[in-house]
């Protein structure tokens, strides 16, 4: 999954870094990922990259984008995502681990 629009945000900005392990099985997970994308309108959101490994138990990675700390604080008390963060630590991940960064820099290289 990736929401990342073609030009770059205007720094400085966050980024919610959620580096994970999966539970074998679904259990509801691809349902509430899906739901997740809700994540695009709270304020602030400004995109989303997300990986995941081969096989059922691959780490994931799944970094969203702020414009403020404010911002990210307000989507982790957003009600749905409350009950996901749940959901995940009872039901979905083995462990993960959730980095907040503030970026100074961003640039790059498009063809």
């Amino acid at each position: 999954m990736t929401d990342f629009p073609d030009d770059r945000f205007e720094t400085p900005y966050y980024a919610v870094i959620f580096s994970s392990l999966r539970t074998l099985g679904d259990d509801g997970y691809a349902q509430t990922a899906q739901r997740m994308e809700l994540a695009a309108t709270m304020p602030g959101y400004l995109g989303v990259e997300s990986a995941r490994g081969v096989g059922e138990d691959a780490p994931g990675i799944t970094v969203s984008y702020w414009q403020t700390l404010d911002d990210v604080a307000h989507w982790k008390r957003q009600a749905e995502h409350l009950v996901a963060q749940r959901n995940g630590r009872q039901r979905w991940y083995s462990s993960y681990r959730v980095r907040v960064a503030r970026v100074e820099r961003d640039y790059g290289f498009d063809t």
